[in-house]
């Protein structure tokens, strides 16, 4: 299989963190970073999904595609991704996940998809994380109608692919900031002492 192209998925409003959730602080960088830089040593290529009215950082070498203005789900940017990555496979990652790592990122590019058109993490606790995943092609025209529509869970969605399971055991890998205080909490974490960084 050829490498896929990694994205990152920042088009959500963030209205919760008051908006421009890329460019919210963290460990002394904007949110999006840390996720990232564990993208970038995951796979060669990079790049961002979002909309044209989302603030993001000057990042160097990163492509930016600019996804449909409306409507506002997660699985637009996906659909998105994986036309403009034409005809490669696509491994996504919220931008807002600042503890996802390398090794994860990379163990999904490199799974088997055993025919599934995507291998997704999931874990004990928080289930399916469709935004933490690698679809294949195929999978833009199986999502396309419900990326349209832009009102069915994506979760639900992303279940009724019957994807290859990737299963995830550590929480903290998957934990995404969505308010204040999940990045309060983000903070916490980055300045304990398991030494977690971006």
């Amino acid at each position: 299989m050829h490498e896929p192209i990694g994205v990152l998925l920042a088009g959500g409003r963030g209205s919760r963190l008051g908006g421009a959730k890329a460019l919210a602080p963290l460990g002394g960088k904007p949110l999006i970073c840390h996720a990232l830089g564990a993208l970038r040593g995951a796979v060669g290529e990079v790049a961002i999904v979002a909309k044209s009215d989302t603030a993001l950082p000057v990042l160097e070498g990163v492509t930016v595609w600019r996804e449909p203005p409306e409507p506002h789900h997660p699985l637009v940017g996906i659909v998105h991704a994986l036309v403009c990555a034409d005809g490669r496979r696509v491994l996504v990652c919220a931008a807002d996940m600042p503890f996802v790592t390398s090794e994860l990122l990379a163990a999904l590019a490199a799974a088997d998809p055993a025919g599934a058109p995507a291998v997704v993490a999931t874990s004990a606790d928080r289930g399916l994380q469709p935004l933490l995943g690698c679809y294949q092609p195929e999978a833009g025209a199986l999502l396309a109608a419900a990326a349209r529509e832009g009102t069915v869970p994506v979760r639900w969605v992303v279940s009724g692919l019957r994807p290859r399971l990737f299963e995830v055991t550590d929480p903290q890998v998957l934990f995404n900031v969505n308010s204040a205080e999940d990045l309060a909490a983000a903070e916490a974490l980055l300045a304990g002492p398991r030494g977690v960084g971006g």
